[in-house]
């Protein structure tokens, strides 16, 4: 593995999400000096949090897997997960609910996945459950430490055994056509399925090893911690701080300074920070800007579609909503193509609302409750301009609230008594990439080896973190991507053992 040359004392983080925090933790366990740069006034980065009228809102991502790679970045420094973070195991993990009035429970355990399963669809269904199950598990141990968590140098690493075993899983095939290899009911297909969104790609033109992200949601399990997503890079802000680390927020990086092929220093809006390497995690496009190049590529990169995202926080719930509900439209196939191919917004959407008061109440005032609704669309790029967005969100709220009357939520708008809604404008205003906060798609030219690289040539001391770069998109992947970054610097390590729980603690 390629790594930074020449001293690597100091180490200047720029970004405080999740990506950043894990680089960090991750450096100073190594022994690493390390300061963090922040332009907020908070840590979080895309898992934010906005407070209104006693509402304590997430602004980023709302489903949490594979606490695992929490824990592992906690035990870098010697800490204990449980002695920073509640995590409460989510069941159901989802609440699939369909057009023909039909609804299916998503559990992670076997056993009550596959009785639900069998009263939604069938012994049958409940057979290729079992055996689809079986598949996921295989193709996650596969894919995990040799095409996940590790840094490409090269596409020749690819050349492994264990890429024969994922071609035996079956894993280059298509998505949509090898779950329907193990279940048929079309409903099944979608929620073992609909994950491919998170990486950009329609399911019938994704590779089935995606399907590892549908392992991380219905069998790994889904959490949500206590005091909300926030909670989670709170923690690891608080963690890396106690172990030395120098967090400063507030600040907006303006400039690298360079010396030859050597960062030098990270300018900010306030201070000069001297620096040995340094880890960028903004996004892409910023990342470049900063170190005055980009890769060439032969095909520019293509980008995931969007979200426009309703947040309510209203005097009254709909009990029939789990803590992760999933509101399937009619339509499938045909929502993918607008999203990816023609840029129109859906026609019939299929929606997530996530209802996290169902879990933890102090996030709304007493007898207030709070509900975020996620509605794919399409990017900047195939799709509405930021300038079209400006006019066309209050339009796009109004129909949305609509739909989710007619649906899961009647009298939503009459409820509603704090509400934000965030569309490409705001993904844009934040520097995302085609007004996109799932950044670069997991196409195969953009997976993989193939994906831009955390190492930038004509660098010899910067390394990229977050979801443009290695391994990808969703927390999980990002917290990766944070501890490929600090090895690119001190080299692979083993991580600590966590330090013992205080006398008294129940973890």
């Amino acid at each position: 593995m390629i790594t930074v040359k020449g001293p690597v004392d100091h180490v200047v983080v720029v970004g405080a999400g999740l990506a950043g925090l894990a680089a960090a933790l991750h450096l100073l366990g190594a022994g690493r000096r390390v300061t963090v740069v922040e332009r907020e006034g908070v840590p979080g980065g895309r898992a934010g949090l906005l407070r209104s009228g006693g509402f304590r809102i997430d602004t980023g991502p709302t489903v949490l897997t594979m606490p695992d790679l929490v824990e592992e970045a906690f035990a870098a420094v010697g800490e204990r997960m449980a002695d920073r973070l509640e995590l409460i195991p989510l069941d159901p993990a989802y609440r699939a609910r369909f057009a023909d009035g039909s609804q299916l429970d998503v559990h992670t355990d076997g056993a009550a996945m596959e009785a639900a399963v069998e009263e939604f669809a069938g012994a049958r269904q409940a057979v290729g459950y079992r055996r689809l199950r079986s598949w996921l598990e295989r193709l996650y141990r596969v894919q995990m430490r040799r095409f996940i968590d590790t840094n490409f140098d090269s596409p020749l690493q690819l050349a492994h055994p264990d890429l024969a075993r994922l071609a035996a899983l079956g894993g280059f095939g298509r998505l949509d056509a090898r779950i329907g290899h193990f279940v048929t009911d079309e409903r099944l297909r979608r929620v073992f399925s609909f994950q491919a969104l998170y990486a950009g790609v329609p399911p019938a033109r994704a590779l089935a090893a995606y399907a590892v992200i549908a392992y991380m949601d219905t069998v790994a399990g889904v959490y949500f911690p206590r005091g909300g997503m926030h909670a989670l890079p709170r923690a690891m802000a608080d963690a890396a701080s106690d172990a030395g680390a120098c967090l400063r927020y507030g600040q907006r990086v303006t400039r690298l300074e360079r010396s030859g092929d050597r960062v030098t220093a990270v300018v900010t809006d306030q201070e000069h920070i001297p620096c040995d390497a340094v880890v960028l995690t903004p996004d892409l496009p910023i990342s470049y800007r900063l170190l005055g190049r980009s890769p060439h590529r032969p095909l520019a990169l293509r980008h995931s579609p969007s979200a426009v995202i309703l947040h309510a926080g209203t005097d009254r719930t709909w009990p029939d909503l789990a803590h992760h509900t999933i509101s399937f439209g009619a339509a499938w196939k045909s929502t993918f193509h607008e999203l990816t191919r023609t840029g129109q917004l859906m026609s019939d959407p299929s929606l997530l609302i996530t209802r996290p008061t169902a879990t933890d109440p102090s996030l709304a005032p007493p007898g207030k409750h709070l509900h975020y609704v996620l509605a794919p669309c399409p990017n900047t790029e195939v799709g509405p301009g930021v300038r079209e967005w400006r006019e066309l969100g209050p339009r796009y709220r109004d129909g949305l609230l609509a739909e989710l009357e007619r649906r899961e939520m009647p009298g939503l708008g009459a409820a509603i008594e704090e509400e934000g809604l965030v569309t490409p404008v705001d993904w844009t205003a934040r520097g995302h990439a085609a007004g996109t906060p799932f950044s670069v798609a997991h196409t195969f030219p953009q997976t993989g080896p193939f994906r831009p690289r955390n190492l930038v040539r004509g660098t010899v001391n910067a390394v990229l973190a977050g979801c443009g770069t290695t391994p990808g998109v969703g927390v999980p992947t990002v917290l990766i991507s944070g501890k490929l970054a600090a090895e690119r610097i001190t080299g692979p390590r083993i991580t600590r053992t966590p330090r013992p729980a205080p006398r008294g603690s129940s973890a």
